[in-house]
């Protein structure tokens, strides 16, 4: 975060009683938001209860080409088809924390789609190659011989560009986006725009405690899991876990929460969450199957809790086949092989 042009901004925004321009891009590579998303939609809705103008960006276009940001391999390009359904899903999720009334959505396609060769020629004389290579994900793969596709030099300049159409004053992204953020920047600069500010997030852990919070990792917490769902997975997760999710998912006093049994504090967490997406029926109905299921041990003869595997997920030693321990931790509800053993 650059602090001091934050304060400059701020003041003259004040002085000139003109809202700030807050921007934060989404691709909707799939259908469902979780929480590891909140964590900056959450930021965003800071600036708006200030008055800030929120731009929420959905990457349709940049959705199509695929960040390449924390992947060893080119990601697989999604149809036009795909992320226009996810992009409807993603409109009616943001309002679960943002004001429907007081909020911006934004489609980048609507400059990038009929933007000519000529334009998209010059916007990537504005970086070069070796830059490019400086990112680490990129250096992995040169190293390792991966192969590495021109479109994907194109992504960190597309999501740039994104800043320079809407004009953006300050841009909010996690921590593995500040490559991309700081493109924005240089781009802004030269197309005369004052730069924005960079404002980088914390990545929040999924429920397997290692790795950030990804569909793709099976280890999420949907915003759209059913109630009892997401009080199961969130009591699943380990106590120090627990506690990263009080830092980044609430404004809870964590000295406060350090003095309560890592039980009920958990308790606690699970049902605030699940009130703040659902509402206080469906917290207090999660908490009450919780209860009745888990701490009373009273299980279903069918349990509702599905695994869904593929072909890449069986090591070539195994064949079809995979031991007990690890399809429990694809649940996402048990927090380690020693628990999945027990």
């Amino acid at each position: 975060i650059q602090l001091e042009e934050l304060k400059a901004k701020l003041l003259r925004s004040i002085k000139e009683q003109c809202p700030l321009k807050i921007k934060a891009g989404f691709d909707p590579t799939a259908p469902d938001l979780h929480l590891g998303h909140t964590v900056l939609i959450q930021k965003l809705k800071h600036f708006q209860d200030l008055g800030h103008q929120i731009l929420f960006l959905i990457g349709d276009f940049t959705g199509m080409i695929g960040d390449p940001t924390g992947v060893s391999e080119t990601r697989k390009a999604l149809t036009k088809e795909q992320v226009r359904e996810n992009a409807t899903t993603y409109q009616r999720q943001i309002f679960k924390i943002l004001d429907p009334h007081k909020t911006k959505i934004v489609f980048n396609s609507e400059w990038m789609g009929p933007m000519t060769a000529e334009k998209v020629v010059e916007i990537a004389a504005h970086y070069r190659v070796a830059r490019m290579m400086e990112r680490d994900d990129f250096q992995k793969r040169f190293q390792e011989q991966k192969p590495i596709s021109v479109h994907e030099f194109l992504y960190p300049l597309v999501q740039g560009y994104d800043s320079v159409a809407l004009e953006a004053d300050v841009e909010l992204g996690g921590t593995d986006q500040k490559f991309n953020l700081l493109v924005g920047r240089d781009l802004q600069r030269d197309y005369g725009q004052q730069p924005q500010v960079v404002m980088t997030m914390p990545l929040l852990e999924g429920t397997d405690g290692v790795r950030k919070m990804s569909k793709s990792f099976g280890n999420y917490i949907a915003l759209e899991d059913r109630p009892a769902d997401m009080f199961g997975k969130l009591m699943s997760v380990s106590d120090e876990l627990m506690m990263r999710y009080y830092e980044l998912l609430t404004v809870c006093d964590l000295s406060e929460v350090k003095q309560q049994h890592p039980m009920e504090a958990k308790k606690a967490l699970a049902e605030q969450l699940v009130r703040q997406y659902h509402g206080e029926l469906g917290a207090q109905e999660a908490k009450a199957d919780f209860q009745q299921r888990f701490q009373k041990r009273d299980f279903p003869d069918q349990p509702d809790v599905e695994v869904h595997l593929s072909l890449a997920d069986f090591s070539q030693a195994q064949g079809l086949s995979m031991p007990v321990v690890d399809v429990l931790m694809r649940t996402g509800l048990i927090p380690s092989k020693g628990e999945a053993r027990r």
